[in-house]
């Protein structure tokens, strides 16, 4: 395993305890442009992941979705960048089910290619960097790989349910059906636990990035529903419908 996903692995881990900190506390919530939640705990996590990802490559441009954003202009000339969300699942962290991640995710030419999803509420990390993924817990690191199911169980949003996922479902045929949240629905089907993550509904890129690349670091396919690669680099920040599969 390269040094530098090391050093994300440590970032993210950092981030992760900043989060912690504030998890049993008051949690004061904000509302952004969009109406979505912010609270402490993501700016308190983003700070540090910017700050430590600026010291260790200050070459490389860092776009988080709590950072003033980027104009495309800027972003066209970036062969690689930072693609960060520190705290996805903010209205998990709220319910406090645990189901939240910090995702970091390097992208080179419109692919995340080293990535870390770290769930701290969990004491779980996802390492990938596009060979091979790992799951980290408290006891040990293993690789780990995509699986086949007799019956596939599909992985759904907790808190962002799509009423084109029953349509899904009809032509699927049997299944299980799970529902969690934030990008741990990647690292479902990187483990092999899941078959399939079908994303019907609104994501931002700094949503998928890192789970993007810890379940195609294992093994599975994250394709648009025309078939095409979901690519990072472009204007729009809002990402196209995809599918996850085996």
């Amino acid at each position: 395993m390269s040094k530098l996903l090391e050093s994300i692995y440590d970032i993210a881990i950092d981030a992760g305890t900043a989060i912690m900190e504030r998890y049993h506390s008051n949690i004061l919530v904000e509302k952004k442009a969009d109406s979505s939640p912010i609270t402490e705990a993501d700016l308190a996590a983003n700070k540090i992941i910017v700050e430590r990802l600026s010291a260790l490559t200050p070459n490389i441009p860092i776009l988080t979705e709590e950072s003033a954003q980027v104009p495309w202009a800027e972003r066209q000339h970036w062969d690689s960048y930072w693609l960060v969300d520190p705290l996805d699942g903010t209205k998990e962290y709220l319910s406090k089910n645990g189901e939240f991640t910090v995702n970091i995710a390097l992208i080179e030419n419109g692919r995340p290619s080293l990535a870390v999803v770290h769930a701290p509420a969990l004491d779980k990390a996802w390492l990938g960097d596009s060979k091979k993924a790992w799951l980290q817990t408290k006891k040990e690191r293993e690789e780990i790989k995509v699986r086949q199911a007799t019956v596939p169980t599909v992985v759904g949003s907790r808190s962002h349910p799509s009423p084109n996922m029953a349509n899904f479902l009809a032509t699927l045929g049997e299944h299980n059906m799970v529902e969690v949240g934030s990008s741990l629905k990647f690292c479902l089907v990187a483990e092999g636990h899941a078959q399939y993550y079908p994303r019907l509904g609104q994501t931002m890129i700094w949503d998928t990035a890192a789970g993007h690349c810890i379940a195609e670091s294992a093994g599975a396919k994250v394709k648009q529903l025309n078939g095409e690669a979901l690519n990072y680099h472009r204007e729009e920040l809002l990402n196209p419908h995809f599918m996850v599969t085996v």
